[in-house]
């Protein structure tokens, strides 16, 4: 790096007593031309060292260093962005930058851990995932760009140059220093304040001869200070829970077509805020530090197996566009119901969990947190396949066995399975068994104890009833999957094991329940819960056209709405408020309307009996304040919303007891017209608020952090 230092700058010019050339360089190896030579001046002569004294302590208060801030370039569709670090990054690498020698690498991770930065080469590159690496720049001068206004970061070596002429222009006071390159680009300082960029325009006459002119000045700055752009605080070191994201169709994930690394990156900025917000006395007490979520790709990998150049031999060349748009997305979903490609999705999303979490534990040794798993659309029915197939440890089973209340474990006095079939008015399945050649050791398991349940019921026909592992109704034999009824219908393919238990599974505009449905899968157990993940949240917006419930498929026989998710801000939305108000106040309408045409219609039909319409008239208004005001009548009677708090709704044990289903509330604009936003309701969990919210209070919760305040 060049010395800046004022006073050995000013010792130079004493030295030589004339002005002094700046040379500014370039990386493409273009020499900018020298500085005006500036004129002697007879304070800087040999005569005058006290006068130069003076000015190298004035100049020693006048000049101050520029502070530099690490920026990264990000290309997008062949342009060129330049994003700043975050302050904690941009002090780590300026750290690091100050510590290395010369010819050292120096390997800075930075953004939480998700990319490391090569401090020689000037690269950065991402750790958990591909990406096009980034060129990493130490920036203290910036240009404003010519089509987005967005100010653009001069390199190194010629910012370099910059300051050393700017900072003797300030010790000096002499301004309208005027420096060019061979390329004819000028920059002037005429000021502190005015600083400017002339980039040549190259005009053609009517003749055909070209001149070059001088073109708009663009603005220049010295310091990130001076320029508008946002430069995030950094995020806290402390991991305390890491979630793995999967996808759903297709390669974008929002309805701007960006990739699940983009969406995830929401997803998570979106959680540190409302960390801020909802878990404040925790952050202060420093008890929490933030979840990680990483995204799993699994679409780039089946589209690489060759799968697109035998589609595109085949695919007509009419309405090209949407028939491209269907062959990489909508395919999906037939691609995971075949049985190749289906091994292939479910052995790359397994692998990929896998190899991030292995990494992950490699890069943060002192981990000690839990995982999560989520899926957005087809990636959560990937995720609950590969859940339902997991293989629960011997301590898991021992637990079950003990929760347990089936049938199988009531007739374990029997001394035969056909008796204790018999006892269990299952006689017919007896066949089945013996035919699987089960004993009576296998039938006290939990895992026969569960068919049991969920045939007893069902009223399945024998073929369907009998789908156990390796049967054809089911799965071949190496899927080793307990629980037949709910896995009924799955493709054949042999799913891998993960090599943790997650914590908790959370699905956002899931199909689930219609791909369960659509397989024969009626209802689900009530005592059923995934072998090796106790929690199980499905979110969805109310108008997601892809979404749909799990609760009904437990509790068929009962109609209830699922849980509202209340408002990050708290309450509910107004106009949903106001919806409701609105109802209730119709409601009570027309019933004080109905009770006033009954009334009426009973005093024109009945002959008016002085006792008896007294007595009417007394029981009626008897009646009357029992329904108005239950309070007066029964003072120590809870209302209704507190019954309904009292007595939960049973929905099982796939969420360990709690409500499984969870609903968005839809903002106002989209209660005008749910067509229209249909698709936005699909694709609009990235970044919500309450998706965030419900997923980090689960979270903590496990840990036992509780909200600042609790929603209402």
């Amino acid at each position: 790096m060049r010395d800046c230092n004022p006073s050995t700058q000013l010792s130079r010019i004493k030295g030589t007593g004339r002005g002094r050339s700046t040379h500014l360089h370039s990386n493409a190896g273009s020499v900018m031309s020298a500085v005006e030579q500036q004129p002697a001046d007879a304070s800087l002569s040999s005569n005058s060292s006290s006068s130069f004294e003076v000015i190298e302590a004035d100049a020693a208060n006048k000049y101050e260093a520029v502070v530099p801030h690490w920026f990264y370039c990000k290309v997008t569709d062949s342009r060129e962005r330049w994003i700043p670090f975050s302050t904690q990054d941009s002090e780590k690498l300026e750290a690091a930058q100050k510590m290395r020698k010369d010819d050292e690498e120096l390997v800075v991770p930075i953004s939480g851990g998700r990319y490391d930065v090569h401090l020689k080469q000037r690269q950065c590159y991402a750790v958990y995932w591909e990406e096009e690496v980034s060129e990493v720049r130490r920036c203290t001068w910036f240009y404003k760009g010519e089509k987005d206004n967005k100010y653009v970061p001069y390199l190194e070596s010629f910012s370099e140059e910059l300051e050393e002429a700017y900072m003797i222009a300030v010790t000096l006071d002499e301004w309208k220093k005027k420096l060019e390159s061979p390329n004819r680009e000028i920059i002037i300082l005429h000021n502190p304040k005015l600083m400017v960029h002339y980039h040549p325009v190259t005009v053609s006459d009517d003749w055909g001869s070209s001149s070059a002119e001088q073109g708009r000045p663009r603005t220049v700055k010295r310091g990130v200070e001076n320029i508008s752009v946002d430069i995030h605080s950094g995020e806290p070191e402390q991991i305390d829970h890491l979630v793995f994201v999967v996808h759903g169709i297709g390669p974008a994930c929002d309805i701007r077509f960006r990739s699940i690394i983009q969406c995830v990156n929401d997803f998570r900025a979106v959680s540190l805020s409302m960390l801020q917000a909802h878990f404040k006395k925790a952050q202060e007490q420093q008890q929490i530090g933030r979840v990680e979520f990483l995204p799993v790709n699994w679409h780039s990998r089946l589209h690489s197996t060759g799968v697109d150049v035998d589609l595109e031999r085949i695919t007509l060349p009419s309405i090209n566009r949407l028939r491209h748009f269907i062959n990489d997305t909508i395919l999906d979903v037939f691609f995971y119901n075949s049985a190749t490609y289906c091994q292939t999705i479910v052995d790359t999303v397994a692998s990929e969990m896998n190899r991030l979490y292995l990494l992950f534990l490699q890069r943060n040794p002192d981990y000690k947190g839990r995982v999560s798993i989520a899926g957005h659309s087809l990636g959560s029915l990937i995720l609950f396949d590969l859940l339902t197939n997991q293989k629960a440890s011997s301590e898991d089973e021992d637990g079950k066995e003990k929760e347990s209340q089936t049938g199988a474990r009531h007739g374990a006095d029997a001394s035969s399975v056909k008796e204790i079939l018999e006892k269990l008015k299952l006689s017919e399945y007896s066949t089945v068994f013996e035919k699987e050649r089960m004993d009576r050791q296998a039938l006290d398991s939990n895992h026969w104890a569960q068919i049991i349940a969920g045939n007893s019921g069902e009223g399945r026909t024998e073929s369907e009833s009998s789908a156990g592992p390796g049967s054809a109704g089911s799965r071949s034999s190496g899927r080793n999957c307990p629980y037949p009824d709910v896995s009924l219908g799955q493709v054949s393919a042999n799913y891998p094991q993960l090599i943790y238990k997650p914590a908790i599974f959370f699905a956002f505009g899931s199909p689930i329940g219609m791909f369960l449905t659509v397989r024969g899968v009626k209802r689900i157990d009530p005592s059923y819960s995934l072998p090796t993940c106790k929690g199980f949240f499905n979110i969805f917006h109310p108008f997601d056209p892809v979404a749909y419930r799990i609760e009904p498929m437990i509790v068929p026989d009962m109609e209830f709405e699922p849980m509202l998710l209340p408002h990050h801000k708290g309450r509910k939305r107004m106009h949903l408020e106001l919806k409701e108000g609105l109802t209730r106040m119709s409601m009570d309408l027309k019933n004080n309307l109905l009770g006033s045409l009954r009334v009426a219609w009973q005093s024109f039909t009945r002959a008016p009996l002085p006792a008896v319409e007294a007595a009417s008239t007394e029981s009626e208004t008897e009646s009357q304040n029992c329904s108005d005001g239950q309070t007066e009548v029964k003072p120590n009677e809870p209302p209704a919303a507190a019954k309904e708090e009292a007595s939960p709704i049973n929905v099982g044990m796939l969420n360990g007891g709690h409500r499984i289903d969870y609903v968005l509330q839809e903002k106002p604009i989209e209660s005008f017209n749910e067509y229209l936003f249909a698709l936005q309701g699909h694709l609009c969990y990235w970044e919500s608020e309450d998706t965030v919210l419900l997923v980090l209070k689960e979270i903590y919760q496990t840990q036992g952090i509780m909200l600042d305040q609790p929603l209402q």
